[in-house]
């Protein structure tokens, strides 16, 4: 058996693992490269193995970094099935044809205004290609061993990321190989704690967070003290925010702080069309998530929900303090980055940072310090408030990372480390083999083990 990193390999982005066994070619996840130019190049290469010659795709969940290069993968003849839970496949629908828009929509922009280094600008995948991944979803429910080739075996557990996110045990030539995707915290707001896995031969497992341990914070305290801070001031706060999971949580918090008479009557908005979209996710799969259906309904009734960007733009020139979700997360696109133009160059504004960024894009350069963000082709001086809540991250740190590794029933040969950074990947590697003497390999990127 041969397992060869495509992406995910000394970086966050780009997940692609692809295994193969007497025959049959497996893909894990199948991610677009976000962050730093030379990554996001790598989107345009083709891959090492041809798509056409590739049998399934295994998704762990329905993050960009972890599906977003499907439309490619299916447009250059991939003709398998495509496995994954079913909030997942409802996630990944979203995310695709939201990415493929919103590429479509950038395209457009810099060709029209002259911005890009292209003589024509193209995006990566249209919405029609994006549409034509859907009907090779296959829908795999949670702990139900799946055959999904004769002689390979799938199960499914849940890793606390997001709604529907799962880590996968796959059984073949008499191994178990289990994947983690990406691993939750034991103590999210909304998520389930992750399973852990009992019985593993070879384990790949994310290290985003493996140098980091999360601060020990209220979050909802941290909310309340910069939100009161920015109003008072007249100000406003932007909060940019992945539209799966992170903005659900925050939409909650910001709800539970309102009715305990918090934070101030101000307008509460969340703009980013499909984040209200998985809003109806997460209602219709209760049993993947802590939120009751009451909860859910009550905090949407809180927020102006917009759709249409005339309403974004409105929303922009409205002068009165307000705070503002929009996507994306990592300040990479999406409508974030006119609120931004708009509101980065104002000392009263504050930016809270919510989750993980990578590096390379606008999220990580605004959290180091950067006196000038570039946006569609201008740049603008930072003279906002930017502010982080770490504990509000979707990734287990690396106690959690640790912890996930602690029902093994017996030594795995070998824990290969992925999804990480090189000083993240470097000191969970250390802290694993000193609490369980693991043999850790940090794989580099198009690197082939026999297994």
């Amino acid at each position: 058996m041969k397992i060869k990193f495509i992406g995910g390999a000394g970086t966050v982005t780009g997940s692609k693992t692809l295994v193969e066994s007497n025959g049959i070619r497996i893909l894990i996840d199948c991610g677009q490269f976000q962050g730093i130019k030379p990554l996001r190049e790598l989107n345009w290469e083709p891959l090492p193995v041809l798509p056409s010659t590739i049998d399934f795709v295994l998704l762990t969940h329905g993050h960009l970094d972890h599906c977003g290069w499907l439309p490619r993968l299916v447009n250059q003849g991939f003709k398998g099935k495509i496995y994954c839970t079913s909030p997942t496949k409802e996630i990944t629908k979203l995310i695709l044809l939201d990415s493929a828009k919103i590429q479509e929509e950038e395209a457009n922009k810099a060709n029209k205004e002259h911005f890009s280094k292209h003589e024509i600008a193209e995006p990566l995948y249209t919405v029609a290609q994006a549409e034509q991944v859907l009907p090779f979803f296959r829908v795999i429910k949670p702990n139900e061993t799946v055959n999904i080739d004769a002689e390979i075996q799938a199960i499914y557990t849940n890793a606390g990321h997001i709604i529907g996110a799962c880590s996968i045990e796959l059984h073949l030539e008499n191994k178990i190989l289990v994947f983690s995707g990406d691993i939750g915290r034991d103590n999210d707001v909304l998520m389930y704690p992750p399973t852990k896995p009992k019985r593993a031969d070879y384990i790949f497992l994310e290290s985003t967070y493996g140098n980091r341990i999360h601060p020990e914070t209220d979050p909802k305290a941290e909310l309340e003290m910069y939100i009161n801070n920015t109003i008072q001031k007249g100000g406003t706060v932007i909060i940019p925010s992945f539209a799966v999971e992170r903005a659900q949580t925050i939409m909650y918090l910001l709800w539970q702080l309102k009715e305990e008479g918090k934070i101030p009557n101000v307008p509460y908005v969340i703009d980013t069309p499909m984040g209200i979209s998985v809003l109806d996710v997460f209602i219709n799969n209760r049993k993947w998530h802590k939120l009751s259906e009451e909860a859910c309904t009550a905090m949407c009734k809180m927020f102006s929900m917009i759709s249409d960007y005339q309403e974004t733009i409105e929303t922009i020139f409205d002068n009165q303090p307000k705070v503002v979700i929009a996507a994306s997360g990592m300040i990479t696109g999406g409508r974030v980055l006119s609120y931004l133009e708009r509101y980065i160059g104002l000392p009263e504004t504050t930016v809270i940072i919510i989750g993980y960024q990578a590096e390379g894009t606008r999220g990580r350069k605004l959290l180091e310090g950067a006196k000038e963000i570039k946006i569609h082709g201008r740049y603008y001086p930072v003279l906002a408030n930017v502010l982080e809540i770490e504990s509000l991250s979707a990734h287990g740190d690396q106690n959690d990372l640790l912890n996930w590794l602690s029902a093994l029933e017996g030594k795995p040969s070998k824990v290969f480390l992925v999804h990480g950074e090189n000083e993240a990947l470097d000191e969970l590697r250390i802290k694993i083999a000193e609490k369980y003497e693991f043999d850790c390999k940090i794989p580099l990127m198009s690197q082939e083990f026999e297994i």
